[in-house]
């Protein structure tokens, strides 16, 4: 009886999601199918800079289901196109309180220059600027706008740069756990809070230096674009902090407003009749899918997240952070190398780091595409750090903000041996193992053994090797100069150029104008993706174990019964059947 009930629950469970959470989902999917109405004749475009920022787009359509999101790149995309369209006059953002990535404020910087370029103003609006994050990162942001509004009262706290860290070994200590790790070398301080109670030297002259490079990067951006010495704004910006009224005063900001003040004057700048457009809305109504089009093209292949070996199989589409499959940047470059129309590989890497492997694997489809006599020019965004420059190291160029992240050229690895501390409380750790002493080396009981240490070490040696010898072959540097440059050690985008790491500072349009000169391209190209994108029902699928069929069943019921965003959801059906069968110019369903 309680196996019946049980069942009879699960089927039970299985239908309320069949018959309330496909449908549900089926609108959401159908809401975002369904192209929105042209923009207006006259449009001042608002973009909310407070919803989380990713650096691309996901791959999977239901990443950012429940949750406002946008990327990096999809704005300034967006913005490139509203700079050419003739409909767009302005632009408002809402700046967050807390700090931005700096190397995302950098990207965006630079559109907000080329919006501002095309004779079209950028009006920000801030509620306070508060010591959370990289403020003076923000604060570049509203710099670079023709005018720069706070709320009435709002607190200006962007007054420097400060961060902290948790350091465990006293407490790993009193309770007995062992911290058993490996680095290569003092400044790959990532475990450091497992080894010391404090900073080493290292790790402290490392984190100065590229939070002082961060903190002069944005100030000298934003002193530039306010026209002030850029050592008087320093010294403005640190006798802080400052209320709203103080810093128009100080002439850090040009007005004091409400939100709807500023839109009011965005309006009025951008003409009779002008209407407030969302971003992302506009974005929808305006989208293609690159490659339309004749001419030479530039593949565009991302990757954002830890790197790993295998690829997206969404087996939660739901899940948060970007990760960055092998299997998939690998597969997305080799398609670009056989792709004729394909001239130049723009490879757009956000990534801290990861498996060496799957970096490795990735490398290789960079060489291939040398190889293939088409250049790689790599566009760093926030970090392309330890296994983010691994899979650029080879490159054909590298671009990257003064801010981004980059080099890490480092390794560690190790354990925490828990079986002490676990023993305090009447837990025993007890290991069977056949073969090699090796064979049990990452168990959680104990420490490395002598030759378990000895070998792991080695193991550390080779790929810290490997490593060097990548950077040194694809920078032409000597080994030696790589080592001293390497150790772990992180530097920011504007550092890297400076010992040849980087070869431009710059954004992702500097890296198109880097691959289109490699290729001995001119004029206008098309931009193509080439990472694979996971349709809306492959993602649906994977999600609630129902079948594509029975999605599309549903959808075409509900298109039959005469439901028009039905009819959006069939004609996303038809879409993703043509890109699946390698279809990459599709027009748009619509028409402005």
């Amino acid at each position: 009886m309680k196996q019946f009930l049980t069942t009879m629950a699960g089927v039970f469970a299985g239908l309320v999601l069949f018959l309330i959470g496909v449908p549900f989902l089926l609108i959401v999917l159908a809401a975002g199918a369904a192209r929105p109405a042209p923009p207006p004749s006259v449009t001042v475009l608002q973009l909310d800079l407070r919803d989380p920022l990713t650096d691309q787009d996901p791959n999977n359509p239901l990443a950012s289901f429940g949750r406002r999101s946008q990327s990096v790149m999809s704005v300034i995309e967006t913005l490139d196109r509203a700079g050419r369209d003739g409909r767009v006059k302005a632009l408002l953002v809402r700046l967050p309180e807390a700090g931005l990535e700096p190397a995302a404020a950098d990207e965006l910087r630079l559109a907000f220059k080329k919006f501002r370029a095309a004779g079209k103003p950028v009006f920000a609006h801030s509620q306070g600027l508060y010591a959370a994050g990289v403020t003076t990162s923000t604060y570049m942001l509203g710099a670079a706008a023709d005018e720069f509004w706070m709320q009435p009262g709002a607190s200006f706290q962007a007054v420097g740069l400060a961060g902290e860290d948790l350091f465990f070994k006293r407490f790993l200590d009193r309770y007995g756990i062992e911290a058993d790790y490996e680095q290569r070398y003092e400044y790959k301080n990532a475990v450091n809070p497992f080894l010391y109670s404090d900073y080493t030297p290292a790790h402290k002259e490392a984190q100065l230096s590229w939070m002082g490079s961060v903190y002069r990067s944005a100030l000298a951006a934003a002193a530039t674009d306010r026209k002030v010495e850029p050592a008087a704004l320093v010294r403005t910006i640190e006798a802080g902090p400052y209320l709203a009224e103080q810093a128009l005063e100080l002439r850090l900001i040009d007005k004091i407003g409400q939100v709807r003040e500023a839109e009011r004057a965005a309006l009025k700048r951008a003409g009779d009749g002008a209407e407030l457009v969302d971003l992302a809305k506009y974005a929808r109504a305006r989208r293609d899918r690159g490659g339309l089009g004749s001419g030479p093209v530039i593949a565009v292949v991302e990757g954002e997240g830890p790197i790993v070996t295998g690829h997206d199989g969404v087996a939660n589409p739901f899940s948060g952070g970007p990760t960055m499959y092998s299997d998939d940047v690998a597969e997305a470059l080799y398609k670009a190398i056989d792709d004729k129309d394909v001239k130049a590989i723009v490879f757009r890497v956000s990534s801290p780091g990861g498996s060496d492997t799957a970096s490795e694997q990735i490398l290789a489809a960079v060489r291939a595409a040398k190889a293939a006599d088409k250049p790689v020019v790599v566009s760093m965004g926030t970090y392309a750090a330890s296994g983010g420059y691994w899979v650029a190291s080879e490159a054909s160029a590298i671009v990257a903000h003064p801010t981004t992240l980059t080099g890490s050229i480092g390794v560690f690895g190790g354990k925490l041996a828990l079986g002490p501390a676990l023993a305090r409380f009447g837990i025993d750790v007890r290991e069977t193992a056949v073969g090699g002493e090796y064979a049990g080396a990452f168990g959680l009981g104990e420490e490395f053994t002598p030759a378990q240490k000895a070998a792991f070490a080695g193991w550390m040696n080779r790929i810290y090797d490997n490593f060097i010898e990548r950077v040194a072959k694809g920078r032409k540097l000597p080994p030696e100069r790589v080592r001293e440059i390497a150790k772990g050690r992180v530097w920011t985008g504007a550092q890297a150029r400076e010992i040849g790491l980087v070869d431009e500072v710059g954004g992702f349009y500097a890296a198109v104008d880097k691959a289109k000169a490699l290729a001995g391209v001119t004029g206008d190209v098309r931009l193509r993706r080439m990472t694979p994108q996971v349709s809306p029902f492959q993602a649906l699928e994977s999600a609630l174990g129902v079948s594509a069929t029975s999605v599309r069943t549903l959808a075409a019921a509900a298109w039959l019964m005469g439901d028009p965003r039905a009819q959006a959801v069939m004609d996303e059906i038809a879409d993703a059947r043509l890109r699946a069968s390698g279809a990459t110019v599709l027009a748009p369903r619509a028409v402005d």
